[in-house]
């Protein structure tokens, strides 16, 4: 039985090369969405892509409380039907989100090769994955396994979830607007990047009264 378990951990580990993912930032404001789908897997999809303000299609026969909610409420389209082809032909991304292993093969069979595409069972027919994301105002902490187990990938997303909490989101939001200050009244280059540096030190962060600081550095420097 040992033997067995060795071999099989061999065969899977020299499976093959690595896939390494191309992390990127996508504005999806606006574009178009299709979720195939309309369970608690759908749903959970459903609000981070509502987060970033995309706009979004479901398709399915019955969907869950929350989405027949979010529909009700204008934020999103249920056509209630079965999937076919033709659901998805103007979708910049396409999620196939059901449990059903032969709808969500038929929405890999039906994607185009220009279209962002994930399968929520089946990684290896993704284009794409969605990884556990922390949001603290315009900080975004992405972390993926590549597939390998979302449960991990959730169980360090908690991790840095206690690590950078609200209040580290309030100080990016700070540097945002510091930044833009300095960007647009700040001339000389070298104090530019000395204001840019301080104010991104943790020991900035940590010392608080972050505006009273910053009025400091604008007049040490």
């Amino acid at each position: 039985m040992k033997k067995k378990a060795v071999d099989f951990c061999t065969a899977v580990f020299y499976k093959g090369e690595i896939r390494m993912g191309y992390p990127v930032m996508l504005n999806i404001a606006n574009q178009p969405i299709v979720v195939i789908g309309g369970g608690k897997v759908a749903e959970r999809k459903i609000h981070g892509l509502l987060e970033a303000k995309a706009k979004i299609t479901v398709v399915a026969p019955s969907a869950t409380e929350g989405i027949q909610q979010l529909a009700a409420a204008g934020k999103l389209i249920w056509r209630q039907k079965t999937f076919s082809p033709d659901d998805i032909k103007e979708a910049w991304i396409v999620i196939a989100a059901t449990n059903n292993r032969d709808v969500n093969e038929a929405v890999a069979k039906a994607a185009h090769p220009y279209q962002l595409l994930n399968i929520a069972d089946d990684p290896e027919r993704s284009n794409f994955h969605v990884p556990a994301v922390i949001r603290r105002g315009r900080l975004t902490i992405a972390v993926s396994t590549g597939g390998a187990s979302p449960t991990v990938a959730q169980q360090i997303r908690r991790q840095l979830a206690e690590w950078y909490d609200d209040d580290y989101g309030r100080y990016i939001d700070f540097l945002y607007e510091c930044r833009q200050f300095i960007l647009q009244n700040v001339n000389d280059e070298k104090k530019r990047k000395k204001l840019l540096k301080s104010i991104a030190d943790e020991s900035f962060r940590q010392r608080g009264n972050w505006e009273e600081e910053f009025r400091r550095l604008l007049q040490v420097y």
